[in-house]
C-alpha cells in the first residue's frame, strides 16, 4: 500500500511537506503542491481519511436522529436533510428511534467519543434537558425543545392552526374533529411547557374554534410509528360523531380519512372537508388531492445544516440568547395548499 514516504520520495520533498498537502494545514508554496499532488496521481496514493479526520478532530459525520423513517413526513426531511448535509461535505448516519434497541442513547454515546460531529435530533426523548446540555458537542433540534443553549427550530405551527382556522370558518365549518399524538404531549415538561411546539399548531385551532363558537374534538392516534392506529381514529370518528364536518390530522390521518368517507358514502368536500397538515408526497395519493397545510422541506433542511454548521464552530445566533424555555429559537413559515377535500379553492 502505497504511504506518504512513498509519495515524498517521489516528489522529493519531506514527508511533513505531503503531511501539510494531504491536511489542507500550513504554508505549501505552489510549485511544492504541484509536486506532491503530481506524485500522488502517479502513484494513486489515497489519503488515509481516518487519520486526516483525526488530525483535524473532525469526522465529517453527522447523526440524524427521526422516531422512524416509516412516516412520510420523517422519510422526506431525513432525504434532504442528508442531501443538504452531503452538499456541505458531510456523511449522514441515520437512526430511527422506534426501530433501534438503544434509540438515541448509542448515538450520544458516539458523540460523545467523538465519532461523529454532531447530532441532529427531530424525535421524543425522554431525556431530562441537562441531559443535552451536558454532552458539551454540537446538537441541533428539529420541532423540538431540549433545553437552554441547545439551537432548536421548525415550523410556524401557531400559523399553520391559523390558516386551518381561516379556512374551515370561512367555510362556516360546525364540527372539526382534530386527530394526533398522545394529548399528554402537550404539557411533558413541569408546568405547562412542553418538548413538542407541533401541539401550538393544535392549540391555536382549538382556540381559534372556542372564539368563534365552533364545536370541536380531539382524538389520539397514538405514536407517530403507529400508522394503523390513524385508520382506527377516522374509523371511530365516523362511529362517534354524526355531526361533523371537518376532520383535521397529518397527511396519513387525512388520506385515511378520505377513504373511511369514500367507503360510508360521505360526499368530500360537500359533507366532510378534510385538511392535512405535512404538505409530503401522500397530500397526491389518497384518491382526492389532499388541501394541506405545507411544511417547507427545503428550507427547514438548509436551516438546520446551517445551525449544525454554527454549533460546529461555536456560534451562538441572536435568536437562541431570547428564546425561552419550551420555545424555538427559528421558525420556518408554512404555506396553505387547496386541493379538492376542502371547499374554499
Amino acid at each position: 500500500m502505497v504511504g506518504m514516504r512513498d509519495v515524498a520520495k517521489k516528489a522529493g520533498v519531506s514527508v511533513s511537506t505531503v503531511s501539510l498537502v494531504v491536511n489542507g494545514t500550513g504554508y505549501v508554496s505552489e510549485d511544492m503542491r504541484k509536486r506532491v499532488e503530481k506524485a500522488m496521481k502517479a502513484l494513486d496514493y489515497i489519503p488515509n481519511e481516518l487519520a486526516r479526520n483525526l488530525y483535524h478532530d473532525r469526522t465529517n459525520i453527522i447523526g440524524v436522529i427521526v422516531p422512524t423513517i416509516r412516516h412520510p413526513f420523517f422519510a422526506t426531511l431525513a432525504a434532504l436533510l442528508q442531501q443538504e448535509l452531503a452538499n456541505k461535505g458531510f456523511r449522514t448516519m441515520l437512526c430511527s428511534t422506534t426501530d433501534s434497541l438503544n434509540g438515541e442513547a448509542e448515538y450520544v454515546d458516539m458523540l460523545r467519543r467523538h465519532m461523529m460531529d454532531g447530532i441532529i435530533m427531530a424525535a421524543h426523548t425522554a431525556h431530562a434537558p441537562d441531559y443535552w446540555s451536558s454532552i458539551g458537542r454540537p446538537v441541533v433540534a428539529f420541532d423540538r425543545y431540549l433545553g437552554a443553549g441547545i439551537p432548536s427550530l421548525g415550523s410556524d405551527h401557531e400559523q399553520g392552526g391559523n390558516l386551518v382556522a381561516d379556512l374551515l370558518i370561512r367555510s362556516g365549518t360546525r364540527h372539526v374533529v382534530m386527530v394526533s399524538g398522545p394529548r399528554s404531549q402537550f404539557h411533558d415538561l413541569e408546568g405547562e411547557g412542553t418538548t413538542f411546539p407541533t401541539i401550538r399548531y393544535y392549540a391555536a385551532l382549538e382556540e381559534r374554534m372556542e372564539r368563534e363558537g365552533v364545536k370541536y374534538d380531539y382524538i389520539e392516534a397514538g405514536e407517530v410509528n403507529d400508522m394503523r392506529g390513524y385508520a382506527h381514529a377516522m374509523h371511530d370518528i365516523f362511529d362517534r360523531f354524526d355531526d361533523v364536518d371537518a376532520v383535521v390530522s397529518s397527511d396519513i390521518g387525512a388520506a385515511y380519512c378520505v377513504q373511511e368517507a369514500h367507503r360510508r358514502g360521505v360526499s368530500v368536500p360537500d359533507e366532510l372537508q378534510v385538511v392535512a397538515y405535512d404538505g409530503t408526497y401522500l397530500a397526491d395519493t389518497a384518491g382526492k388531492r389532499l388541501t394541506a397545510i405545507c411544511q417547507d422541506f427545503n428550507a427547514i433542511a438548509e436551516l438546520t445544516v446551517r445551525r449544525m454548521v454554527e454549533a460546529m464552530e461555536g456560534k451562538q445566533t441572536a435568536s437562541m440568547q431570547m428564546s425561552h424555555t419550551g420555545e424555538l429559537d427559528d421558525l420556518v413559515p408554512v404555506r396553505l395548499m387547496l386541493g379538492e377535500t376542502t371547499k374554499q379553492q
